[in-house]
């Protein structure tokens, strides 16, 4: 398990995202820089999270435009502890819809 605050964050989102989502593959993309931190695949639906350590993290260049562009072609957010509940919630009704 990662050390870091953000790491930490992100190994519990992947572990929530699986429990939530039975078969589903979360993957870290970590190629180009802004490209948000996890990609989830299940069913038919695919998604992006950017996992952030508290509300208040800097982002790096480039991930609000990722962010926003991949939103538009299916589901991508900031998730940090603050939204976490709200995002997957979210997350939950674009896989259900």
């Amino acid at each position: 398990m990662s050390r870091n605050p953000e790491g930490a964050f992100q190994d519990r989102v992947r572990k929530d995202i699986l429990e939530m989502f039975p078969g589903a593959i979360v993957t870290k993309l970590d190629g180009t820089q802004g490209i948000p931190d996890l990609l989830i695949l299940y069913k038919d639906r695919w998604a992006t999270l950017e996992c952030k350590k508290d509300s208040k993290a800097h982002h790096q260049p480039n991930q609000d435009y990722y962010v926003e562009k991949m939103n538009g072609m299916s589901f991508s957010r900031f998730i940090f502890p603050e939204n976490k509940k709200e995002v997957l919630n979210e997350l939950r009704q674009s896989f259900e819809s």
